[in-house]
């Protein structure tokens, strides 16, 4: 079968059953799981599905404002952004080694962080870095790696074997999207598969949710709703919108 023919028949699938299990599929088609995998990547980065650990979700939210570049995302929710970086900054405390991830609202996160702080802060992003230098009493542990310009993130496998052996009391984690029912995900497969490798390296994930990132979905979900510790989002945004994750029990802090 050509891989034109597989993709419309995947895709096909998907829109009939509403989900794809690689490995179910590859059993009933007599295809190798890598070649479904592979095919479910390249299809989700064309935009036409959800990728989910384990095969794909149909893709039939809003996409993600937050999928631009840096310089455009700098300009969504400008005012939100200082707010939701400052309640997560106050959630930081002495002695604590916490992750923070790349994005704009991390950096207005490491931006609000208190002068007298003293604390280990591990990230994988230069700009994080160079905000934290003026902080006398935070010690900056750079993770690095070939650079995603998206994000202004080091990634790789030299990223990931150092991520695997930091065991952080909080990672800040930045997304593109946050859903009740996609989870969080974000535009890259690679990018997904780091920010996973760091929660799970975490005791507690708090994801930072600036309001053009809700009720969206990108293309690589980086994990369920069910990792996540809690939420920092923007005080002015409708209850309507945060209630299913009061339902889920997860912390919501309101910046």
């Amino acid at each position: 079968m050509l891989t034109r023919q597989r993709k419309e028949m995947l895709l096909n699938l998907l829109k009939q059953d509403g989900q794809i299990v690689a490995k179910a599929l590859s059993e009933q088609l007599g295809l190798s799981e890598d070649t479904i995998r592979r095919d479910l990547r390249e299809l989700a980065k064309e935009g036409l599905l959800q990728r989910v650990h384990g095969g794909a979700l149909p893709l039939d939210l809003p996409p993600s404002p937050a999928m631009g570049n840096f310089a455009q995302r700098q300009q969504l929710s400008a005012e939100a952004k200082p707010a939701i970086g400052r309640a997560a900054a106050a959630m930081v405390r002495d002695g604590q080694v916490v992750f923070i991830d790349g994005g704009t609202t991390a950096v207005q996160m490491a931006r609000q962080l208190p002068r007298e702080l003293r604390a280990t802060v591990v990230t994988h992003s230069p700009s994080i870095a160079l905000e934290l230098i003026g902080h006398e009493h935070i010690e900056v542990i750079m993770i690095g790696g070939r650079l995603f310009k998206h994000s202004i993130v080091a990634m790789g496998p030299s990223a990931l074997e150092a991520i695997a052996q930091i065991r952080t009391d909080l990672y800040f984690m930045g997304v593109c999207s946050l859903h009740p029912q996609s989870g969080i995900s974000t535009g890259d497969y690679e990018e997904a598969g780091t920010k996973r490798a760091i929660s799970q390296a975490a005791r507690k994930t708090v994801v930072l949710a600036s309001p053009e990132k809700l009720e969206t979905a990108s293309p690589f979900q980086i994990a369920p709703l069910g990792s996540i510790g809690a939420i920092v989002v923007a005080s002015g945004v409708e209850p309507a919108l945060l209630a299913p994750y009061r339902e889920m029990g997860i912390e919501l802090v309101l910046a």
